[in-house]
């Protein structure tokens, strides 16, 4: 079948540019919404303990692999940590809901977008090195 735009297959390479910026936008919102309730999460339990130290870290967490992916520094790195992270959220968001401020589908989302986003590379404007 003829595709009826074949004149937009020349901008294909912006398409993982897309999509690494709006998983950077998710991470973002979601180290947005962990700093809103930071109090609240301080007392939570979670796996590893309790305390506010734990909500920073994944605070840090989630704003180092929202700025590497939005500016395209070394982004199948990011990208896998991304995967990591949203394949954790896919697990224990059901039992740990306060910490994991997404819902499972779309931490399941980000997890499908991040794979992609290793396999494709960074797409346009970013700074990593060919491979």
């Amino acid at each position: 079948m003829l595709n009826p735009f074949p004149e937009l297959l020349v901008f294909g390479f912006f398409a993982p540019t897309l999509i690494r910026i709006f998983v950077a936008l998710v991470f973002f919102a979601s180290a947005y919404m962990l700093y809103t309730r930071r109090d609240e999460l301080s007392r939570t339990p979670f796996v590893i303990g309790q305390g506010a130290w734990i909500v920073w870290i994944a605070l840090l967490v989630n704003v180092a692999i929202g700025a590497m992916l939005f500016a395209g520094y070394y982004t199948q790195v990011a990208a896998l940590a991304g995967a990591l992270l949203a394949l954790k959220g896919l697990v224990w968001g059901k039992r740990y809901g306060r910490f994991f401020v997404l819902c499972r589908i779309d931490y399941l989302f980000v997890l499908v977008m991040c794979l992609s986003l290793l396999l494709t590379g960074a797409g346009a404007l970013a700074f990593d090195l060919p491979l």
